[in-house]
């Protein structure tokens, strides 16, 4: 998963725009890959569990059974794509709302895990492991 960071060195020291948030090149890391495992994962469960919910009201062939399995699997599919689009509204309203460009790219450091218009800058230290 070495593909969802971009330049940082995992032992470097570095510095989030002008806020002064000194931080590891393995946080950034850790933060996205886990918003992009949620991102992915949670709404396929979410989809997969609504599937089996409905295919147990179409097996028990009870026509109240077989609505509320619909309305759960409703349900379900709506919170995936809430969960999936969640970080994204969000990214836009901290750009809207914040103003501050390093605010918006240290958000972006952290859950695309990427370097951006010196959102995230080395310090040139590193960390002794």
């Amino acid at each position: 998963m070495m593909f969802l960071v971009d330049n940082f060195e995992m032992s470097g020291l570095y510095k989030c725009g002008s806020l002064g948030f000194e931080f590891s090149g393995t946080f950034p890391y850790l933060v996205s890959t886990a918003i992009l495992i949620i991102k992915i994962v949670v709404p396929i469960l979410l989809i997969i569990f609504g599937m089996l919910d409905l295919g147990k009201a179409v097996v028990a062939s009870k026509e109240d059974e077989i609505k509320k399995g619909q309305q759960t699997f409703i349900k379900r599919v709506i919170a995936a794509v809430i969960v999936f689009f969640v970080i994204q509204i969000v990214q836009i309203l901290i750009n809207f709302i914040s103003g501050d460009k390093n605010i918006s790219e240290c958000f972006n450091c952290f859950v695309n895990g990427k370097i951006a218009d010196n959102a995230c800058i080395s310090t040139s230290e590193t960390l002794d492991m």
